[in-house]
């Protein structure tokens, strides 16, 4: 490619909309550019790089058995009210009606499409099991799109999906794709860890996210650097120390006026936050009765402690949970900043498994300037369900060794799914065994997003003058610059000579000054660089230089192509020996 016959532009300065490091460089160096919010525009250096992230993860997901289809983008929404997900899934689904007026969905993901298909296909434990996996636009209508390429609204992702006839066969495949991403993330220069999430939306009851570490991440992770563990904080455990056990005592009526806090109502008593109760209110949909209603719930976790939605969502086995205004729970007969379980009828009350642990707690008295002390659970009220509602924080407690958690920030680039039998139930997905039984298939599914990839390979490879790209993933080996008459003509043969020996070229051409052309070379960040003009021939050929070096050689114009060759396979040899080492330390 020749940069004279580019129409797209680089940028000197940073774009004003850019805030990450990531989508400052990608728009600069012409990489992309923004149509609107969250939607992007592929340049050719772009789509060029995420080919090359495509083919990788063509070829992990193959190694492990993988066939390659293509499903639509357009779905009827008929699949999705048959796996409930219609009615589960609130803005972020793109739906319309097509001209005959059926209700229809933009693919946000295909596993009603891969449900549907199989319960059509599939018949016999003879077909079994199976991996068919696509690489195909997305649409999820999120209402905050940021960072670039990270959190977007349409998107590329490959997602796969596994059929067996049991769970042991899905525990096989979930573990092949756990190392498969490993092995795409590496080979990508991407470091990235393996974290247990919330299966969300998907369902399903075991789920992991490929995490990797940025502080622009937006998804914070709970890590124990002595033992391992590691979970995305809305589903992490911790160990939770209960207060030493204490004689209860009676309850007791104290007057706290304007004391509507926790934080407030520790300093007026001269007690620790951990002595109080704290509640939460929000609006679950739960359902009753095949038919999901809108419960008040109140969430009651100890005061030095914060409420995790994801946690209370997963206990409550609610659709969505936002939130509750004032005027619902006033007429619930309590006070906002005062409320409390004791008396309490009408809501539904869940509670943390730290509080029944907990004696003589302060909570809400259910009127305006009062509390009550010594309020404890089972004397005073019950819970219509106990679980683990709270979040974890930096130096709770590791729930495998007890040493402190941290907390790091991260961008999630690839998820995998155990579903189960989820949507073969709701589908009708079943297959005879060999007793001749119809059983449900056990499926799994597994994505990545190729875009996040993209951004994130730059956020983890840059310099203060531009993109470092690996060698596995540039859009070119070499940038060749030309200067002057008598270095064009050189750069001129050299360009198609290295071509037609395998090494991709971007030859800049143009008639701009050196100093251009070298701010540009850096700034697109391909691995090689390579100048010929008066001054590198008057010292013996063509000056080169790796990217992330300051030194050059020079290089006589007649073993150009052999040491091009040799320094190209010297940075895929450096690659693939540290994705060896990082295979070495996979463990099941």
């Amino acid at each position: 490619m020749q940069m004279s016959k580019l129409f797209i532009k680089t940028l000197r300065d940073d774009p004003s909309e850019a805030e990450v490091t990531s989508h400052k460089l990608l728009l600069r160096a012409g990489f992309i550019r923004q149509l609107a919010a969250g939607i992007f525009i592929n340049l050719p250096f772009a789509k060029r790089s995420t080919v090359k992230i495509e083919n990788i993860i063509k070829e992990e997901i193959e190694k492990i058995g993988g066939l390659e289809m293509t499903m639509p983008v357009i779905h009827p929404a008929d699949i999705w009210k048959e796996s409930k997900r219609w009615y589960q899934i609130g803005g972020e689904m793109g739906r319309f009606k097509d001209r005959n007026d059926h209700d229809m969905v933009l693919a946000m993901t295909h596993e009603e499409v891969v449900a549907y298909l199989v319960r059509k296909e599939i018949r016999s434990y003879k077909q079994l099991p199976s991996l068919i996996y696509h690489i195909q636009t997305k649409w999820r209508d999120d209402p905050r799109p940021r960072a670039g390429l990270i959190r977007v609204r349409e998107f590329v992702m490959k997602d796969s999906y596994s059929l067996d006839e049991t769970e042991e066969g899905l525990d096989k495949q979930y573990k092949n794709h756990y190392r498969a991403y490993f092995n795409i993330a590496h080979r990508c220069d991407l470091p990235v860890i393996a974290v247990k999430s919330d299966a969300g939306m998907m369902g399903g009851n075991i789920a992991h996210e490929f995490i990797y570490l940025t502080p622009i991440g937006e998804d914070t992770l709970m890590i124990c650097k002595k033992c391992g563990f590691s979970a995305n904080r809305q589903i992490a455990g911790f160990f939770k120390q209960a207060d030493e056990k204490e004689q209860v005592k009676p309850v007791e009526e104290v007057e706290t006026p304007g004391v509507t806090t926790i934080e407030d109502l520790a300093k007026f008593l001269n007690i620790p936050e951990s002595k109080t109760a704290k509640v939460v209110f929000k609006v679950a949909e739960i359902k009753e009765e095949e038919e999901y209603k809108d419960r008040l719930v109140m969430a009651v976790i100890r005061g030095d402690m914060e409420v995790s939605d994801t946690k209370l969502v997963n206990v409550l086995q609610a659709r969505s949970l936002r939130p509750a205004q004032d005027e619902e729970i006033v007429e619930k007969g309590t006070v906002p900043g005062y409320a409390s379980p004791v008396g309490l009828k009408d809501v539904m009350v869940v509670v943390d498994d730290l509080i029944p642990a907990s004696t003589n707690l302060v909570a809400g008295a259910n009127q305006e300037g009062y509390h009550l002390l010594n309020v404890n659970y089972d004397r005073d009220y019950k819970a219509d369900i106990t679980g683990d509602i709270a979040q974890a924080r930096d130096g709770d407690s590791c729930p495998q060794c007890q040493a402190p958690l941290q907390g790091f920030r991260g961008v999630e680039i690839g998820n995998i799914f155990k579903l189960g039998t989820r949507y073969s139930d709701y589908l009708g997905c079943n297959f005879l065994d060999k007793n001749g039984k119809w059983r449900p298939i056990v499926m799994g599914s597994y994505g990545i997003g190729v875009g996040r990839m993209l951004a994130s390979i730059v956020e983890e490879h840059n310099d203060k003058d531009g993109i470092c790209w690996p060698i596995s993933v540039a859009p070119f080996h070499l940038y060749l610059i030309s200067i002057g008459d008598k270095g064009k003509e050189i750069a001129d043969s050299v360009y198609e000579q290295l071509w037609k020996e395998g090494i991709e070229v971007l030859y800049d051409d143009r008639d701009d000054s050196p100093g251009i052309k070298f701010k540009d070379a850096d700034l697109i960040g391909l691995p090689l660089r390579m100048t010929i003009g008066d001054r590198s021939l008057q010292k013996g050929g063509a000056e080169l230089k790796l990217r992330r070096e300051k030194e050059s050689i020079i290089i006589p114009v007649d073993e150009i192509t052999e040491k091009v060759k040799e320094l190209k396979n010297r940075l895929e040899k450096e690659l693939s020996q540290k994705v060896a080492e990082k295979a070495s330390e996979l463990v099941d």
